[in-house]
């Protein structure tokens, strides 16, 4: 990934966000990074997540805004995590925004002390995000670079395969698309292999598997395709709208309870097909930090009389990437509260 790459445009109206604000979120996701590094390899995965849950709340709730959960961790009954619906914030008559978070994306990775757990959030204008129930969400994305929709949703594995070789200029075996490892995918990783086309697997963290696209000269990724969260698909919409990059995803409303959360919702077909304009909408900031060490970022490192972070924060109105190595010298501030 680089500054350079160029910002997606979306059709907008709504303002700028506050340009402060795109540091500020980088403490959020800080502070639920750390919280979390603290029960790294201990094996539970709930009290990891409930552990970013309360440390990016309490970040979140000292941003001069007045923020919404669209895209969170449940709705309302599922409290006390970060619910989609809960407002945030601690200044009335600041800009309205849009949250979508995913706390701790990889809490298996965290409990188990596995590379590529992350925190991770997007903010935005406010009406300007999905608003989507926590459910599941049909995926496929590519860099930069490519002509619109050289890849579709609803075409088959193998003929996206063909269209991006092509458009890459590339033999058929020269592509590798990244796939969440999971038995709902069998049939979608046989199709890709039958191309000749490789495929590499991830156990979890499908926001930090669709960034990967946005380089494949470095990451070697240069198609992720699959179904994974909706929350993970939004935030990965984000930081492709501020990197440069095609995604598409229909949410997986698979049962009448899923359709009616969904209605309540304002979503009115189901069966739509969502493009990243859809999903992301005017200007918008992107922040994750490293909570174990993966491919992307470093994880947390507690060192004495020091934390040290990593983050990786962009926003899609400049097409600005900026990378914070941070040392927090003041503990005290990190405490579990």
């Amino acid at each position: 990934m680089a500054a350079s790459h160029k910002p997606a445009t979306a059709k907008s109206t709504t303002p700028m966000l506050d340009r402060i604000l795109s540091i500020e979120i980088v403490r959020v996701t800080e502070r639920a990074a750390v919280a979390a590094a603290r029960l790294r390899g201990r094996g539970n995965e709930k009290d990891a997540d409930q552990a970013a849950v309360d440390g990016m709340r309490r970040e979140l709730n000292k941003l001069p805004i007045e923020g919404t959960v669209v895209i969170g961790e449940g709705e309302r009954d599922e409290a006390p995590m970060l619910f989609i619906g809960e407002t945030l914030g601690n200044k009335k008559g600041g800009p309205k925004v849009d949250i979508a978070v995913d706390p701790l994306e990889g809490t298996t990775l965290c409990a188990k002390d596995m590379p590529g757990a992350i925190a991770t959030m997007a903010m935005a204008a406010g009406g300007t995000l999905l608003n989507a129930p926590d459910v599941y969400m049909e995926k496929i994305a590519v860099g930069p670079g490519y002509p619109a929709d050289v890849v579709d949703l609803d075409a088959p594995a193998e003929e996206n395969i063909r269209a991006l070789a092509k458009a890459k200029g590339v033999r058929l075996a020269d592509i590798t698309a990244l796939i969440l490892d999971r038995p709902r995918h069998a049939d979608l990783v046989a199709a890709v292999r039958k191309t000749g086309a490789a495929v590499r697997f991830i156990t979890d963290g499908d926001v930090a598997g669709v960034i990967h696209t946005a380089d494949p000269d470095t990451t070697g990724i240069d198609i992720y395709m699959g179904i994974g969260g909706a929350p993970e698909g939004v935030l990965a919409a984000a930081a492709l709208a501020c990197i440069g990059g095609q995604i598409q995803g229909r949410l997986v409303l698979d049962t009448e309870e899923k359709r009616e959360r969904a209605r309540r919702m304002g979503i009115k077909d189901p069966r739509k097909k969502y493009a990243m304009h859809d999903m992301v909408q005017g200007d918008c900031v992107f922040s994750a930090t490293g909570v174990t060490t993966g491919s992307m970022l470093q994880g947390v490192r507690f060192k004495r009389g020091v934390i040290e972070t990593e983050t990786v924060v962009m926003r899609s109105a400049t097409g600005t990437v900026r990378w914070i190595r941070a040392e927090h010298r003041y503990l005290d501030k990190f405490k579990v509260e």
